[in-house]
């Protein structure tokens, strides 16, 4: 099984955001009390970093697409939502594409809830997988060996 985990975290001075990656898991960590706003361009830093060290995929319509992929690199980027009302979290995906939409005025403890449903619900359609020290993990995986 895959999971991502987003978590409100006391975080050292001046952290916004980190990760950390286990077998079938990545856990992100976003300072408490943050907004949209301050923790956006920390988060999406931190995302490039994770899809730049870490192996996790998007299977598009049979195509396996990286980060390091030669045409279309994979990108997870989180935006200010522009609909009104804005909804807590949005996500949209398309090829190597993948834009999480977050409320201007929600804090990341607010958001964190409704964010892990919602990417739970997102990685149970099959389409992103994990490998991890040579082993394939995708959503079909026994939880007794994910994390």
């Amino acid at each position: 099984m895959l999971r991502v985990v987003y978590q409100a975290a006391n975080l050292r001075a001046g952290k916004l955001s980190d990760w950390q990656e286990s077998r079938g898991l990545v856990e992100i960590r976003v300072a408490k009390g943050t907004k949209a706003k301050q923790f956006i361009p920390s988060l999406n830093e931190t995302l490039r970093d994770f899809l730049k060290n870490a192996q996790w995929y998007q299977l598009w319509e049979g195509e396996i697409v990286s980060a390091d992929h030669p045409e279309n690199p994979l990108c997870v980027v989180y935006e200010v939502s522009p609909f009104r009302p804005a909804p807590l979290i949005e996500i949209r995906e398309k090829k190597a594409r993948v834009v999480l939409y977050v409320s201007p005025t929600a804090t990341i403890d607010e958001i964190a809830p409704v964010l892990n449903t919602s990417i739970e619900e997102f990685l149970a359609g099959g389409q992103w997988f994990q490998l991890w020290h040579g082993e394939i993990v995708t959503m079909d995986s026994p939880d007794s060996l994910a994390a």
